[in-house]
């Protein structure tokens, strides 16, 4: 069972004058600021930053989400970043990777900060060759931080030998917590997609059998965090890109959103608490609040 205690508001590259400027620009336009950063930030803890839908194009957006995290990172210095799928926009060329990937993120990646990726319906299978992504040739994929098992799923495929292989991964983790990312939301309160209803009955019964404590999800290009949904804390993060304002039609599962700008999660894992945030492109919180993991028997 989780409990929920919520404040709700609302190859490498080489570096050229371009980026530079468009990241001062960014930051101009955008009035780049950590000072909404609400987590603990302990020294011992797991901290990560989620993302999703970012459809990479280089743009002017895309520098000012990048430099946004990278504001945050200084003070929350998070280690990975974790994607729901939809990572890059159109042609997916190796120099696609570095104008609209490694030169927008240049100064988290040159920090030290690793990415893992899952696959979103307008990704390329073959962004699972990419190594800044970490996914090491494979569609789905898992491994492990301190207390914590994250299992990143191909959503687009769901075929038997993944379910195959996520019921196994499930059924052996033995960490703590169980953090599993798909692209497609089993639950959305979306006006353009919704809940994924085959998704969620391919998944859900394996993810409440073997204990999954939080999904990540993307597909809608908006921020929405779902009322627990049997024992399960869901989440759309598709707000890393293009965002469709006005696009969330609020239900009774509906605990929060955010569907006005870009945004971006950071998380922080200590023992048996989870710490999430939801920041807008401008640095400012949209949502915040705390999973309590009650340990099972």
């Amino acid at each position: 069972m989780i409990d929920v205690l919520s404040r709700i508001r609302g190859g490498r590259r080489s570096s050229g004058w371009l980026p530079v400027v468009m990241l001062f620009v960014a930051m101009a336009v955008w009035g780049v600021s950590a000072q909404d950063v609400t987590l603990p930030g302990n020294p011992d803890s797991l901290k990560f930053a989620v993302i999703s839908d970012v459809h990479a194009e280089g743009d002017q957006k895309e520098y000012a989400v990048a430099q946004q995290m990278a504001a945050v990172h200084a003070k929350f210095p998070f280690d990975m970043v974790i994607t729901a799928g939809d990572n890059m926009n159109e042609s997916q060329s190796p120099r696609d990777f570095l104008d609209k990937f490694e030169k927008p993120f240049g100064p988290l990646l040159d920090a030290g900060v690793q990415f893992y990726a899952t696959l979103g319906n307008h990704d390329s299978p073959s962004q699972r060759f990419y190594k800044p992504w970490n996914m090491g040739g494979d569609r789905y994929y898992t491994f492990a931080r301190h207390n914590v098992r994250f299992f990143l799923l191909d959503s687009n495929v769901l075929d038997p030998p993944q379910l195959a292989w996520i019921d196994d991964a499930l059924k052996n983790a033995r960490d703590d917590w169980k953090i599993c990312f798909l692209h497609h939301p089993p639950y959305s309160d979306g006006k353009t997609h919704g809940s994924q209803m085959g998704v969620r009955a391919a998944l859900e019964p394996m993810f409440v059998k073997y204990g999954v404590n939080v999904v990540f999800t993307g597909h809608e290009h908006i921020y929405e965090r779902i009322t627990p949904q049997k024992g399960i804390s869901w989440f759309v993060t598709g707000g890393g890109g293009p965002v469709r304002k006005g696009d969330t039609k609020p239900g009774a599962m509906t605990a929060a959103y955010f569907d006005q700008d870009q945004t971006f999660m950071i998380v922080e894992v200590q023992g048996d608490d989870l710490f999430f945030q939801a920041i807008s492109r401008e640095g400012k919180s949209v949502d915040s609040g705390i999973i309590h993991r009650r340990p099972t028997t």
